[in-house]
């Protein structure tokens, strides 16, 4: 490791890329016509969202676990995870013959569960979010003699995460720019380390920009004020990254390493979730669209070939339908009309002839006379309709307000 930030070197990853051999894949790299022609620059997607487990955690949990002595092995190993950590863990520990206990919320989405206990793993649920797990594994780790594998702060892992970036550099010889997904910092620290070393040997230098949610961002408070710090966080789709306060180590090769860190909206999630699945017929979770969000919303400048990690897949199909709409919503393509209107004949054909003329297509009708405030006289017409974008939508808008009804647009 070098002395200054602990970022394992050119000789740490090829070891992790050898211990990995036969256990990951390779992941294709495929380039997007469509945000290349948004940066200027080309645009290759790197699709870890296809990897074994769905995520590019087998990378650090297979070589974390892969360096245990004998004596290690036999205790077992303990994790705790709300879906990729655990499965990447199960999948590792099953591949070496380690027995495997995953701690995991009671609320973990159903397909994550069904695929860490396909593993082989002992999964124990409990707790309503992931610090109860946390809590649970460290006292099962000290009465057991079980080894806690953590998901990003540990220099194994650090390294096995980072042979993602030996596998861009390689790919992509005149690299410029790699964005990435920050949660704790695992993945961005190897890659930034590998990139990085692998460019200055040939060199050449390569940018790497890391992208948190908004509604949980460490790092920018954090590498303002020169140490990691625990954050405030609120709900945001991207859970993958959700984390209060960046790990120690990743957070010394970050501070060092990483040039830009920068963070995108609920809405930029799903507009990228969307996008993916049209334009790159992608399934990619929230968290791993987040460097697709960042590139949408216009906040990664490019002067060349530029990689954005899909880091994993594992979405909940019931969480793909909410995300889709929201992203329809916020791409423009998708509203809720709420629309009051006297209770006379002919009202409902009104509104139906003024959408048509509008170009609009009604995908839902909810006509009721129950509504608070609604007057004995009034019912609310609430329309469900299709626009092609924010300027189709303000002017479907205009033509109902011109033609005197009111139209709230009603929050998703």
């Amino acid at each position: 490791m070098h002395e200054k930030s602990r970022a394992p070197s050119i000789a740490d990853f090829d070891d992790a890329a050898a211990s990995l051999e036969g256990v990951i894949r390779e992941t294709p790299l495929d380039v997007s016509d469509f945000l290349s022609e948004l940066v200027g620059a080309p645009v290759y997607l790197k699709l870890e969202n296809l990897q074994r487990t769905g995520s590019f955690k087998i990378r650090g949990a297979t070589y974390r676990l892969s360096r245990l002595t004998e004596e290690e092995r036999a205790r077992g190993v303990v994790a705790a995870s709300a879906g990729n950590h655990a499965q990447g863990v199960a999948l590792a520990a099953k591949t070496l013959g380690i027995p495997a206990t995953i701690f995991m919320p009671l609320g973990v989405p159903v397909p994550k569960l069904l695929a860490t206990r396909g593993y082989g793993a002992d999964v124990v649920l409990e707790g309503a979010t992931v610090e109860t797990p946390l809590r649970l594994a460290a006292e099962f780790a000290e009465r057991t003699g079980a080894i806690f594998i953590h998901p990003f702060d540990h220099p194994d892992v650090i390294a096995g995460q980072g042979t993602l970036g030996i596998e861009l550099i390689d790919a992509i010889p005149d690299l410029d720019t790699v964005v990435l997904g920050i949660g704790g910092g695992g993945l961005i620290a190897g890659v930034a380390a590998a990139v990085k070393a692998r460019a200055a040997a040939a060199g050449r230098t390569v940018r790497v920009i890391g992208v948190q949610a908004e509604n949980s961002a460490a790092y920018p408070t954090s590498l303002r004020e020169g140490m990691p710090l625990t954050v405030e966080t609120r709900p945001t789709i991207a859970d993958g990254i959700a984390v209060a306060r960046p790990g120690d180590l990743p957070f010394e090769i970050i501070r060092e390493l990483v040039d830009e860190v920068v963070t995108v909206t609920e809405d930029d999630i799903a507009r990228a979730l969307l996008v993916l699945l049209e334009r790159a017929k992608q399934v990619v979770e929230p968290a791993g669209a987040v460097g697709v969000a960042a590139i949408l919303a216009g906040k990664i400048q490019a002067n060349g070939p530029t990689v954005t990690v899909l880091s994993g897949g594992n979405i909940d199909p019931l969480l793909l339908q909410r995300v889709v709409a929201h992203g329809l919503s916020a791409s423009g393509r998708y509203m809720t009309l709420q629309i009051p209107l006297p209770d006379r004949p002919g009202q409902l054909a009104r509104v139906s002839e003024l959408l048509s003329q509008a170009g609009a297509n009604v995908i839902e009708v909810l006509h009721t006379r129950h509504g608070q405030g609604l007057q004995i006289s009034e019912v609310i017409l609430q329309l469900s309709v299709e626009t092609r974008g924010q300027e189709h939508r303000a002017h479907v808008i205009d033509v109902l307000e011109q033609a005197g009804f009111t139209a709230r647009v009603a929050l998703d």
